[in-house]
């Protein structure tokens, strides 16, 4: 057995919040390793793995025990999905700044910065150095920089970024049938009452907090494993301008 009660119970956390992203439940996971669902819950509430176990568990849910082990030494919580004022001023201030903050939380390591942002070594220091200033990386020996955010930011509603960007970004994104493989758009109207859309609206937060799981699980594979996605989630009350002219003409 792990001998760190803490350590432990840090490791358990971080693979319940993998099952969790990938919709894996106790049954389907005991499926995978040969154990009853009471089998698997008991072992997950008494934190009780062989190291064996624990490597197979691993094993069944397409991750390795030295990444949950990283993921669980990363900090007693979630790091944050969102910036300062300031830091965000700067970024947005800085397009190969902000590009080179993306590609860090994203698992490039900061060697590989300079072919893909095609620019000098030299560059690539000044950019790790103003974003240690900033408290986003924090460097260290090695050349290696750790991350100090989520791998999937909320841009502040009404900061520097989504100002800057956020028209650029919705006419690039939408720019698309959404019909190849990987791509979906769904597009629902109706008549909901208060109760219902508010339910609505916590479905729609508990997608994104999903896609950032995700992002964070996988932010350590390598480059060639993964390319980027992006998640469009929005819903208001509205009412489509055609049906709104009908109304005028019967009213006229």
């Amino acid at each position: 057995m792990i001998p760190e009660p803490v350590e432990t119970a840090r490791i358990v956390r971080e693979l319940k919040r993998i099952l969790k992203a990938r919709g894996i439940t106790y049954a389907e996971l005991g499926r995978r390793i040969d154990l009853s669902e009471p089998a698997v819950k008991r072992m997950f509430s008494r934190c009780s793995f062989t190291l064996s176990r624990l490597e197979r568990i691993c094993g069944a849910v397409d991750t390795t025990l030295l990444e949950v082990i990283r993921l669980a030494g990363d900090g007693d919580g979630p790091a944050a999905d969102t910036l300062s004022w300031d830091q965000e001023a700067e970024l947005a201030a800085n397009p190969g700044l902000l590009g080179c903050f993306y590609l860090l939380i994203n698992g490039r390591k900061p060697v590989e910065l300079a072919r893909d942002l095609s620019v000098d070594e030299r560059q690539v220091r000044r950019w790790l150095a103003r974003l240690n200033a900033l408290g986003l990386v924090e460097l260290r020996s090695g050349a290696r920089a750790r991350i100090r955010t989520a791998t999937s930011i909320a841009w502040r509603r009404d900061g520097p970024v989504r100002a800057l960007y956020e028209a650029q970004v919705r006419q690039e994104f939408l720019r698309s049938a959404f019909g190849a493989n990987g791509e979906a758009l769904h597009f629902r109207s109706a008549e909901l009452s208060d109760a219902s859309s508010q339910t609505l609206v916590k479905k729609l937060e508990r997608l994104a907090s999903d896609f950032r799981e995700l992002a964070e699980l996988d932010r350590s594979l390598p480059r060639r494993e993964k390319r980027s996605f992006a998640v469009l989630v929005a819903c208001r009350p509205w009412v489509f301008s055609m049906f709104e002219g009908f109304k005028r003409s019967a009213a006229g």
